[in-house]
């Protein structure tokens, strides 16, 4: 089993790429088991409001974090920070992110990240 989080915009792909993120994770890492970090959650609360694509991928993707994942709280209120916080204490595997400067920080501290390539494939850049 492999501990992988994903990030606001990971959650956000099944409506702004149509893929489908949990099924895709299921085929690309052995026994996933999948965590976000409290600040996640908060991030997607406030994008859910309004109208617009983006509005509704924080919508699916609030309600796919709440049934697919199990939240952690961290000692950081920013998104980015709880990701490096759980890299350091060797809680996660794997992080799901398009977030460029993320991957480099995640990448730089050892943790392998999982990214989208194309319009509609996910792999992996290790450390």
């Amino acid at each position: 089993m492999v501990i992988v989080a994903l990030d606001t915009n990971a959650l956000m792909v099944p409506v702004e790429l149509e893929i489908r993120i949990f099924e895709e994770l299921d085929l690309l890492l052995p026994s996933p088991e999948f965590v976000i970090p409290a600040p996640v959650l908060q991030e997607l609360s406030s994008l859910k409001s309004g109208k617009g694509i983006a509005s509704r991928a924080a919508r699916v993707g609030l309600d796919l974090a709440k049934m697919r994942c199990k939240i952690i709280k961290t000692e950081n209120a920013a998104a980015d920070e709880a990701f490096m916080e759980l890299s350091y204490t060797h809680q996660i595997d794997y992080v799901v992110t398009n977030d460029l400067s993320l991957r480099d920080r995640l990448l730089g501290a050892g943790i392998p990240v999982v990214g989208v390539r194309g319009q509609n494939t996910l792999h992996i850049m290790e450390p």
